[in-house]
């Protein structure tokens, strides 16, 4: 009986991927689902219907008919910590930015998907004439439903499969936006004990717009132009929402030891901020030696001062 309510507990924890939504218990052969694809970025014109749709995935493995059924949630990220790391999705709370969740109308919000097929989802947005310009952001909430099966525990209780996965519509509405940021850190290290460089920076989207702050590292020899690393054709990209901080890590795996010059630039809403600086990588057991030399050369010259004073002393 503990083993079992152990295992419900267990996969409980496991199965919460969307906080705020509702879910049952599963011992085995959980229904599987997917999405495609699983977000969408779109422009909304007030006054205007927009329609579009995406597909429900009852995969390969799947054995069985999956059976599902689609609502409406929000969605912010959840930060997590005090360094803008965006630790999940918020489909619960509704703010000025979730307004969309009242304009949008599923066609088909339950429906029964063939084991290796898959099945469209179509909705619509209706989208205000007084609708504010910026912003709007919500999840198509999509869960597979128990069809009258399930497992039976010790206790002769029956334990129904629910798994809920999350279709994001980041929207923008069009009119007046605000576009305005602030990068309030750039930062890595000039000493390292390892060869591992880690390039952090922090973005803050001021604005009523999600955007793409956009980020490079550059990385070379001191008395060489030849790139260790580089991301310059291709930058890291991540997604900050209105009225959030987003923390950011770069890379790169240096040589044990040497001298090395760096870059990092980073952009958001047209504001640009550049680090240029020498990295020294040196181990600890260079280090060591390295003291070991210099105390053994301190010495070394105080016994010399020593011994030439006596000697003149002595004469």
């Amino acid at each position: 009986m503990k083993a079992t309510k152990f295992k419900i507990i267990l996969i409980t924890a496991v199965t919460l991927l969307i906080p705020g939504l509702k879910y049952t218990d599963a011992f085995a052969d959980t229904p599987s689902i997917a999405l495609s694809p699983m977000y969408q970025k779109i422009v909304l014109i007030p006054g205007e219907e927009y329609r579009s749709s995406f597909s429900i995935v009852n995969p390969e493995s799947s054995t069985e008919n999956l059976h599902y059924k689609a609502g409406i949630g929000s969605y912010s990220p959840m930060m997590d910590g005090e360094r803008g790391i965006y630790g999940g999705a918020d489909t619960t709370t509704i703010t000025g930015f979730n307004k969309i969740t009242e304009w949008i109308k599923i066609e088909n919000p339950e429906g029964i998907v063939a084991p290796n097929s898959r099945e469209t989802l179509s909705f619509s947005i209706e989208v205000p004439k007084d609708a504010p310009a910026g912003g709007q952001y919500a999840t198509i909430i999509v869960g597979s439903v128990d069809n009258g099966g399930g497992d039976t525990g010790e206790n002769g209780a029956t334990i129904k499969s629910y798994i809920n996965i999350g279709y994001i519509i980041y929207a923008e509405v069009a009119g007046t936006t605000i576009q305005e940021g602030a990068i309030t850190e750039n930062s890595f290290p000039s000493i390292l004990a390892n060869s591992e460089l880690k390039a952090t920076s922090m973005v803050r989207n001021d604005g009523n717009i999600h955007t793409d702050a956009e980020y490079t590292l550059q990385v070379w020899p001191l008395f060489s132009d030849e790139e260790i690393c580089t991301n310059e054709e291709e930058p890291d990209t991540s997604l900050i929402m209105p009225e959030t901080e987003r923390y950011h890590v770069q890379t790169c795996n240096l040589p044990a030891v040497g001298i090395f010059k760096a870059k990092q630039t980073v952009k958001i809403f047209g504001e640009e901020s550049t680090l240029e600086k020498m990295i020294i990588v040196c181990p600890l057991w260079l280090i060591f030696i390295i003291i070991f030399i210099i105390v053994a050369l301190i010495v070394w010259i105080v016994v010399r001062i020593r011994t030439h004073k006596k000697s003149a002393a002595n004469e």
